[in-house]
C-alpha cells in the first residue's frame, strides 16, 4: 500500500559519480542487497547522521573516517536485510573488514571508504557475504546506475525513491541527483532512513556541509511516519566537480543559493516519496501551521498532531474526528494558547474555530475532506507570523501487520 504513482523518474548521472548494485545473499538469496557508490578523487563529501544515542556501527565508522579523509570520501558501501545495530564492538569490528575489503579491492585507504547498514538491529553482520560480492560491486560500477541503487537500498518499503533535477548558472549546467530508502522508524531527527545525493558542481567541504544541513532541516527533518528515529540514518551529498566551475566557498552568493535550492528541490521530493511509501500507508498527509510566535512552536503542533495514534487512525479510515485534532493542539506545550483564536481546516473547510466547531461545518463536508489520498490539515494559531509544515501518514492494518511480522 502506498500513495500516488510508483514510477521513478529519469535519474540523470553525475560526472564522476558511479554506482553498482550486486546480491551479496544478506537475507534473501539473490536479492540485489548491496550497492557501492563511487566517487572521483577531489571530491568533497558531506554527511547528516542520526541523533539516536543507540546509533550503529556503521554511522559511528562513516562519521570517524568522514573526519579523518578530510570530506573527501572515494567510497560508500551499503548494504540492506541487516542494520548491524546493537552489537557492540563486534559490530564495529564487522564494520571495517567490510572497509577493508573495499580499500583493499581499490588500493585505497579505509578512511576514504564510509560504511551503511539497514535492516533488523541486534543481528550480527555477516560480513562474508558482503566481503565476498565486493569484487563483483568494482566490476559493475556504471554511470548510469543510479536506477538500480535506488532499488538495492530498500528494506519494507515497496518502490524505489529516487529525483534528479538539471539547472543552468552563467551558462553551465548542472546536475543533482538523489535516490533515499525508508518505510518505517521515521522520525529523523537529522535526516532520513538513508539518503545518498551527489552534484557535478565543485564545492568546498565546509560549504557542501552547510548546503545538506540547510536541506535536511527543512525536507527530511520535517517528515514522520511513526515517531520512530532509527539508529541507522544517514544523508549524504557528494560533490564531484567535474562540471568545472570555480570551487564555491560561498553558499550566499548566486551560485550558492542557486545550488543550495537545487539540493533542497531534491531532498524535499525524496522526504515526501518516504512518507507516501510509509508501511501500510493509504493517506499523504501535510499538517501545516500557521501563526505561530516561533517556528519551533509550530513545529510542536503540527508534529503532535502527526503523531497523534487518534489522529492517523481517524485518517486511515476518513473519518473527520475533529476532537482529535483539538486535543492534539491542546497538549502540544504552547504556552498560553487561546484556543478561542483558533481555526482548523481540512484542506479548504473550516472545522473549527471560536474554541468549537464551526457554524459552516457539516459531518458531510468533512468526509469530503477527508476522502482523498492526499489531505491538507491547517491550524491557524493567530499569534505570531512564523510558520511552519510537517508532512505525515496515517495508520493502516498494515502498518501493524508489517511491524508485527517484521522478523518472521
Amino acid at each position: 500500500m502506498a500513495v500516488g504513482e510508483a514510477s521513478l523518474p529519469e535519474l540523470h548521472p553525475v560526472a564522476g559519480i558511479r554506482l553498482a548494485t550486486v546480491s551479496a545473499g544478506i537475507k534473501t538469496p539473490g536479492r540485489n542487497d548491496m550497492v557501492l557508490i563511487e566517487a572521483v578523487e577531489g571530491a568533497s563529501c558531506a554527511g547528516v547522521f542520526t541523533q539516536n544515542a543507540f546509533c550503529a556501527a556503521p554511522v559511528v565508522v562513516a562519521k570517524s573516517h568522514l573526519k579523518q579523509c578530510g570530506a573527501q570520501a572515494r567510497y560508500l558501501l551499503v548494504n540492506t536485510g541487516n542494520a548491524n545495530a546493537g552489537t557492540g564492538e563486534q559490530g564495529l569490528e564487522a564494520a571495517l573488514t567490510c572497509v577493508s575489503a573495499v580499500a583493499e579491492f581499490s588500493g585505497l585507504s579505509s578512511s576514504e571508504i564510509l560504511p551503511f547498514s539497514t535492516g533488523v538491529i541486534g543481528e550480527p553482520l555477516p560480513v562474508e557475504k558482503i566481503v565476498s560480492a565486493v569484487p563483483a560491486a568494482f566490476a559493475g560500477l556504471q554511470e548510469d546506475g543510479w536506477a538500480d541503487a535506488a532499488s538495492g537500498i530498500l528494506t519494507t518499503d515497496t518502490r524505489p525513491k529516487g529525483a534528479s533535477i538539471r539547472f543552468s548558472h552563467e551558462g553551465e549546467e548542472f546536475v543533482v541527483t538523489g535516490i533515499a530508502k525508508g518505510a518505517g522508524m521515521i522520525r529523523p531527527n537529522m535526516a532520513t532512513m538513508l539518503a545518498y545525493l551527489a552534484t557535478d558542481a565543485a564545492v568546498e567541504a565546509g560549504a557542501l556541509q552547510s548546503i545538506l544541513s540547510n536541506a535536511v532541516e527543512t525536507t527530511f527533518n520535517r517528515i514522520t511516519i511513526d515517531g520512530d528515529t532509527s539508529t541507522n540514518d544517514a544523508c549524504v551529498l557528494l560533490a564531484t566537480g567535474q562540471a568545472g566551475n570555480s570551487l564555491l566557498t560561498d553558499i550566499a552568493c548566486e551560485f550558492g543559493r542557486s545550488l543550495s535550492d537545487a539540493v533542497e528541490e531534491v531532498c524535499l521530493v525524496l522526504a515526501q516519496e518516504l512518507v507516501k511509501d510509509g508501511e501500510g500507508a493509504s493517506k499523504f498527509v501535510s499538517v501545516r501551521v500557521n501563526g505561530g510566535d516561533s517556528e519551533q512552536e509550530c513545529l510542536d503542533v503540527a508534529f503532535t498532531i502527526s503523531h497523534s495514534p487518534l489522529v492517523k487512525t481517524a485518517l486511515f479510515a476518513s473519518d473527520p474526528n475533529w476532537g482529535r485534532l483539538l486535543a492534539a493542539i491542546g497538549r502540544a506545550g504552547v504556552p498560553d494558547l487561546d484556543v478561542d483564536r483558533i481555526g482548523v481546516y481540512l484542506n479548504d473547510t473550516l472545522i473549527a474555530e471560536n474554541g468549537c466547531r464551526a457554524d459552516s461545518y457539516t459531518e458531510e463536508l468533512g468526509v469530503i475532506a477527508m476522502t482523498p489520498e492526499e489531505i491538507e490539515i491547517r491550524v491557524e494559531l493567530n499569534r505570531g507570523q512564523s510558520t511552519a509544515t510537517v508532512w505525515t501518514s496515517d495508520f493502516s492494518y498494515d502498518y501493524v501487520r508489517i511491524n508485527a511480522e517484521y522478523r518472521t
